[in-house]
């Protein structure tokens, strides 16, 4: 593996990435949607599962969407999935009318336990008998999939379930406890889950999210001024009127102030911190740094910051990007970044690198000890977070997707605009910031590895030293 040290890092100035145009979404297409429900049942069938029960709703809806094309907006849902293929999908009064637009074919049940409080509730019945409606019968071994699975040693992680207690109750009641588990691994778990990795359609379909993120993150940076509020970088931030993956981040200075998460009216000062983070299905895009031109503008006590915290930080990005291989194990770049950037001295706590889809933090095979594989098809965002004491933080989340010859040469055939973005982003990265990406290592946004860590100097980037 190639380590980059602070060393190898310089702060020059560049002209920013081109971006791509259009930026405009693709959809799922039929073969893909037959193809990641032929995924699941493969699944079911290994274990003699005889059929899942997928909940959803706003918040946690990805793997039910997964299958179904659509979140249950303001209410809860249910899928149920049958090992012959057979579906029912078990809704609420506002998304009964979205059964015969979901995209697989299932029978619709209405259920008014689903809906929101105080609406009618015509035709209720006890909820086990809609899941006998949905066919569920007695003894059978089912899966219940939330949004989550669980790696916790302390208990079975198969027998906690997040989904809502009245569910989990009528199931027992009906199946049995002992024949009840989680299954939510079969979706998002490294070793098998089905969304881990996509195909061209899909990493096409999420590449829209990821440089819609750029677009907005970039937008921003490029109108930081002193005097600016929060808000109207929020509003820079957001696009299209696309719903967000995560909270939209504008903070200045001190954050959370009375428990507040959201940007407010307040004025971005000079040389004060600032964090910036917006994220739709697909990728997020989040740079933090100072409102300042250089070290000058800086507090007294933190004008060194460049080389306490930011080139390091960058070192690690560029390590984690020129490292990031098809067949590579997952404890061997979470001990790559911690040789980098050691954790005991930069306090990073989380995985470094973790996998994205509809939501902004699926699953992560990179943690301490993992063998799990990265592998070709999956999209895998930069997450590492230096904390500092004394000090802004730093920065330059991304998303990449993995593909090896055969992905990439179905991208370039099915989607030629999308390919010639990419190529033009490798090249970039490798002519601008002088970062070796492996040929596996797709950009999916403009910006990624594109870092001012001084926002208001529009044009001082950190990249890597050129090789001599």
């Amino acid at each position: 593996m190639r380590l980059i040290n602070k060393e190898d890092i310089e702060l020059k100035s560049l002209a920013e990435p081109q971006q791509s145009f259009p930026i405009a979404p693709i959809q799922l297409t039929d073969e893909t949607m037959v193809e990641r429900k032929m995924k699941i049942l493969n699944l079911m069938s290994e274990v003699n599962l005889d059929c899942l029960v997928i909940y959803g709703d706003l918040e946690h809806g990805s793997n039910f969407e997964y299958l179904t094309g659509f979140l249950t907006r303001f209410e809860e849902g249910m899928l149920v999935l049958h090992r012959d293929g057979n579906a029912y999908l078990l809704l609420g009064n506002e998304n009964l009318n979205k059964a015969d637009k979901a995209r697989l074919i299932a029978k619709s049940i209405h259920v008014p336990h689903f809906s929101l409080p105080n609406q009618p509730m015509d035709g209720e019945e006890p909820f086990e008998t809609y899941l006998q409606r949905a066919g569920i019968k007695k003894n059978q071994k089912v899966g219940l999939v939330g949004w989550k699975m669980f790696t916790t040693k302390q208990v079975d992680a198969r027998k906690i379930y997040d989904t809502p207690y009245y569910i989990v109750q009528a199931l027992i009641h009906l199946v049995g406890e002992e024949k009840l588990e989680n299954y939510a691994d079969f979706f998002i778990g490294g070793a098998k889950g089905a969304r881990t990795t996509n195909n061209a359609n899909e990493l096409a379909h999420y590449e829209f999210g990821a440089q819609l993120a750029s677009f907005g993150l970039l937008k921003a940076l490029n109108q930081i001024e002193v005097g600016m509020s929060e808000m109207t970088l929020g509003n820079l931030l957001n696009q299209a009127g696309q719903r967000n993956s995560v909270v939209t981040i504008a903070a200045a200075g001190e954050r959370f102030i009375k428990a507040n998460i959201y940007p407010t009216e307040k004025k971005l000062k000079q040389g004060e911190t600032l964090s910036l983070t917006v994220g739709y299905k697909g990728g997020l895009s989040s740079r933090a740094g100072y409102v300042a031109r250089g070290e000058e503008d800086l507090p007294s006590d933190q004008k060194d910051y460049l080389e306490k915290v930011a080139k390091p930080y960058f070192a690690a990005v560029v390590s984690w990007l020129e490292n990031m291989k098809i067949n590579s194990i997952g404890a061997d770049i979470y001990n790559l970044i911690d040789k980098v950037l050691p954790q005991k001295k930069y306090h990073w706590h989380l995985n470094p690198g973790h996998l994205v889809a509809d939501e902004e933090w699926m699953s992560s095979p990179i943690y301490p000890d993992s063998s799990e594989v990265l592998k070709s098809g999956m999209l895998l965002q930069i997450d590492i977070i230096p904390s500092v004491s004394g000090y802004a933080g730093a920065s330059c989340e991304s998303t990449i997707a993995l593909a090896d010859e055969e992905l990439r040469n179905d991208l370039h055939k099915k989607y030629p605009l999308l390919w010639g973005n990419i190529v033009k982003r490798r090249s970039f990265l490798k002519d601008i910031l002088n970062i070796q990406l492996p040929p596996e290592v797709l950009p999916m946004s403009d910006t990624v590895a594109y870092y001012r860590p001084f926002m208001l100097d529009k044009q001082a980037v950190l990249r890597k030293k050129q090789s001599r």
